[in-house]
């Protein structure tokens, strides 16, 4: 059993029995010591083999506890053939049915434990009607006792459902803490990057704009005085560091995905991509579940991917294609343009083009997923990018 608040309380009652269960057979033995008698031998054989059962199966009840095994049913009815023997020698014997009783309702199934109750009840008042004669004391004894472990293993049975309901509750409430944590955390991140990209726009981007545009006034002023060339490679390089922190920015400062990645999806091939003279198609489903990372990580290699194609690719068209199966999502860019040789391109390790697959591919190995890319000179690129969701 799981621990919980009222482990203390089983592990109370569990203790009560088997002290009941030793004092009773303690007081079986001292009546076949006392009386003595031609049977005294084969009862204290049958008490002491009733006590030695008893102790090598408490871990077999143990065991037993929830799942009603076969060994703890085997190891009650060894204990119930050695107290009917014993009762044949020693009238006394029949109290030690009041533990037994427990011991059914706790190790027998849910009917099988009560009618074994009822069954052994009825064996002790028979036998101790054998013995002394019936009385209204020898029926209604143990029927008490019966009675009372009913009511007892009912209450025990209820405690350690509750018990259980409320370990699973508490595991939910700290699986939900967790997810919290996590979504807090991303949407921490998302909101530091989202810091980081209006920094970088107001400072890093504003500068090199600047740059470029001093440079091209003075590139203007007088473009045939010595230095001019100097002047037109700065500009461009102002330029080209200009669109890099551009792209930057964009990568840091994803859309809102707070209508899902299809929508953001979506919006990006109707502003920024097609701007950039693409046709891009989505195809999507209208709202998927995934993780916010999740989300982020496919939403950036869609970004990688394309701004890929339009650096090198000289494509027309791109078709985004996001599949979602159990706890795999999938997302496959195609384009029409010049296409690569893959395997030259994984050797020019330091080339721009190289290091945006490098980082769709790192991006990929975070969620243990796997990233494919088919391509060659005339025949398009295709990139397919499978996460698995957590």
């Amino acid at each position: 059993m799981a621990h919980s608040t009222l482990t203390p309380v089983f592990v109370g009652l569990r203790t009560g029995l088997h002290v009941l269960s030793a004092a009773l057979l303690a007081l079986v033995v001292v009546r076949i010591v006392v009386v003595g008698g031609p049977w005294a031998l084969p009862s204290l054989v049958l008490a002491a083999g009733f006590g030695a059962v008893y102790l090598l199966g408490a871990r077999v009840a143990r065991i037993a506890e929830g799942r009603r095994s076969r060994t703890g049913a085997l190891w009650l009815l060894a204990l119930t053939v050695l107290w009917t023997a014993l009762l044949v020698f020693v009238p006394e014997a029949a109290y030690l049915v009041f533990p037994l009783f427990f011991l059914y309702l706790h190790v027998l199934p849910r009917i099988v434990g009560p009618v074994a109750v009822l069954v052994a009840t009825a064996v002790a008042i028979v036998a101790i009607g054998l013995h002394g004669g019936f009385t209204v004391g020898g029926v209604v004894g143990p029927v008490v006792g019966a009675g009372v472990a009913l009511l007892i293993g009912l209450g025990y049975r209820a405690l350690a459902r509750e018990a259980a309901e409320r370990e699973q509750l508490v595991a939910e409430l700290l699986a939900t803490r967790d997810r919290l944590a996590a979504t807090e955390r991303e949407q921490g991140v998302l909101a530091e990057r989202a810091r980081l990209a209006r920094e970088i726009h107001d400072t890093v981007a504003q500068g090199l704009s600047s740059i470029q545009m001093l440079l091209h006034a003075a590139e203007r002023a007088d473009g045939e005085r010595p230095g001019t060339e100097h002047i037109r490679l700065a500009r461009r390089t102002a330029a080209d560091g200009l669109a890099d922190t551009r792209r930057f920015i964009r990568e840091l400062a994803p859309p809102a995905l707070e209508a899902g990645l299809p929508a953001a999806l979506g919006r990006l091939a109707e502003t920024q991509w097609s701007s950039d003279g693409l046709t891009v198609t989505v195809d999507a489903p209208a709202t998927v579940t995934l993780p916010m990372d999740v989300q982020t990580a496919l939403l950036r290699i869609a970004q990688g991917a394309v701004a890929n194609v339009v650096q090198h690719a000289g494509a027309s068209t791109v078709r985004l294609v996001l599949t979602v199966h159990g706890r795999e999502a999938r997302l496959t860019i195609t384009d029409d343009g010049r296409g690569f040789d893959v395997v030259t391109a994984d050797h020019r390790a330091g080339s721009s083009d190289s290091f945006g697959l490098r980082a769709m591919a790192d991006r990929v190995a975070q969620f243990g997923g796997r990233l494919e890319v088919d391509s060659a000179r005339g025949a398009g690129t295709t990139v397919v990018a499978t996460l698995e969701v957590p």
